[in-house]
């Protein structure tokens, strides 16, 4: 066959690029580590290791949404641990303050130091986060949730709301990483039930309601009611109940404590032995503030003819249920953030194994094996010098030479 002088120029140079194309293509791979460096390498190792990044980078999202939830969760259950324990030592100055010895000095001190922890708790109710975020504030981190109203005596409000903020910490799965304030500090279960009592002044027996409790046949909205006990001439009293349209709905002859007063759906248990001429009213409130119930703490014992008398006992007897279960409303808030932060952590342990698989799959795809390319960088090296010292010989062949 006869060759033009075109052809084997044509075929040299040819032969001359593709090693130079095919040592720059090893040397990329020296100057990057990978073996796989466009999809024109390795079309099925670039769509596994396209694939693995993927999953790399969901999964360090995810990392991130777990380290931002776990800071927040870690610092709530830490601050409402503090709010639990400083909510049981306020307990304790309550307890102290019943022992009839104490004057009424003294009982001013303990009402004092109360006043200083009520605000120490509020103080943590309001926590902020490094980002200056309220922690407690649901959605409304911008602004203190928590504030003493003008009233006298005045109270603590909520200004929050009910928000959770949830974060992503695996595909369909979302952890709540804080604590409404109103869950954590005012929607504590009344201890007595569905009702608070107010203790009238005139109170001269010594007794207290244990439980009011509405029924499933009670109709809502709850009414309010007055307990009144008058003497019965023969050594007791009778009840009288009222509705708070002055109708009876109960009367009980011969009222014994022993057993329980039902009316309307309502169940009320009284314990002690109330006097003739006693009376106190009823109120429906299913839900009271911690904070409600450490401020009339302070007002009874700061108030010694309260304080000293059945009314004061009673109404002591009453914030102190209630006062019981603000710390275990605290108490299971904690438990939430903390169930919520062991959650997080086992995701986090899970993704880290998850992020080693993947990179330990993506090494074996795309990483270079530098003694086997060096290797290969030389055999082609030494083919490019052989093609080019050919190209160079053959482009100065001429027919005058051999003339």
């Amino acid at each position: 066959m006869r060759l033009s002088s075109a052809q084997i120029f044509n075929q040299s140079i040819t032969s001359v690029l593709q090693k130079q194309t095919a040592t720059s293509k090893i040397l990329d791979q020296l100057s990057s580590g990978k073996k796989v460096n466009t999809a024109g390498d390795d079309p099925v190792a670039s769509q596994g290791i396209d694939n693995l990044n993927q999953k790399n980078a969901l999964v360090d999202q995810f990392m991130k949404n777990i380290d931002y939830a776990a800071n927040h969760l870690g610092l709530a259950e830490s601050q409402l641990g503090g709010a639990e324990d400083l909510t049981a030592s306020i307990r304790d100055q309550v307890l102290r303050s019943i022992n009839g010895t104490l004057s009424a000095t003294e009982r001013q001190t303990i009402a004092d130091e109360m006043r200083g922890s009520l605000e120490e708790l509020m103080s943590l109710a309001n926590s902020q986060d490094a980002s200056g975020n309220y922690m407690f504030a649901g959605f409304s981190t911008d602004k203190a949730p928590f504030e003493f109203t003008n009233a006298s005596p005045a109270q603590i409000i909520y200004k929050g709301d009910s928000g959770v903020r949830n974060s992503v910490v695996q595909s369909g799965v979302v952890v709540g990483t804080n604590i409404p304030g109103d869950s954590a500090f005012m929607n504590a279960p009344n201890a007595m039930g569905d009702f608070s009592v107010n203790y009238l002044a005139s109170q001269q027996g010594d007794f207290t309601v244990d439980s009011a409790k509405a029924g499933p046949s009670v109709t809502y909205p709850l009414d309010t009611y007055k307990f009144n006990f008058a003497d019965n001439g023969a050594g007791g009293v009778d009840l009288t109940v009222l509705d708070s349209a002055n109708n009876p709905v109960a009367n009980v002859a011969n009222f014994d404590a022993s057993n329980t007063v039902n009316f309307e759906g309502v169940d009320v248990k009284i314990d002690g032995a109330p006097s003739a001429g006693d009376s106190f009213s009823m109120a429906p409130q299913p839900q009271i503030s911690i904070f409600d119930s450490i401020s009339n703490a302070i007002n009874v014992i700061e108030n010694p003819a309260l304080a000293d008398s059945s009314q004061g006992k009673s109404q002591l007897a009453q914030i102190l249920n209630n006062i019981d279960s603000g710390i275990n409303q605290l108490s299971s808030a904690r438990s939430v953030a903390g169930n919520s932060l062991k959650s997080v952590e086992s995701y986090q342990a899970s993704h880290t194994e998850e992020k080693v698989v993947n990179s330990s799959a993506l090494s074996l795809l795309e990483d270079l094996d530098y003694a086997s390319a060096i290797t290969e960088f030389e055999k082609q090296q030494l083919a490019l010098n052989a093609v080019t010292n050919v190209f160079s010989k053959v482009g100065s062949v001429s027919l005058f030479d051999f003339i």
